[in-house]
């Protein structure tokens, strides 16, 4: 295998908070339907919305921050370790990358959270 890319965010809680109150209407715009709950269906609190936040700009890092990329086309979640899903223009630059395999660190604590993302490809 051969990293192709590696990207990394920080959110910063209360910066992340004042732009979802400001704009109510952007965790639609930035979270799928699915990425915005539970597994028992219930609304994800702040710190974990931030943290998906971050894996999705860890991931376009990854791939060089190429213009196009939808937010929706990159869903994370988690049942223990985070896991991608990607679709679409995430697919696409994936895909003219040579990415197979995605590799996801999440972690929040106090005022921020944070991703790493490795993007491999086979040789």
């Amino acid at each position: 295998m051969a990293i192709v890319g590696i990207g990394v965010d920080v959110v910063d809680l209360a910066r992340f908070e004042q732009v979802l109150s400001r704009t109510p209407g952007i965790v639609d715009r930035m979270f799928t339907k699915a990425e915005q709950t539970s597994a028992q269906g219930h609304q994800l609190p702040l710190m974990s919305l931030a943290g998906r936040f971050a894996v999705k700009e860890a991931v376009a890092k990854a791939v060089g921050a190429p213009a196009g990329m939808e937010f929706h086309d990159c869903e994370v979640s988690n049942g223990g370790a985070p896991k991608l899903t990607i679709v679409g223009t995430v697919k696409a630059v994936a895909d003219e990358l040579g990415v197979t395999n995605w590799h996801v660190s999440l972690s929040h604590d106090g005022p921020v959270a944070i991703a790493y993302v490795i993007a491999e490809s086979r040789p």
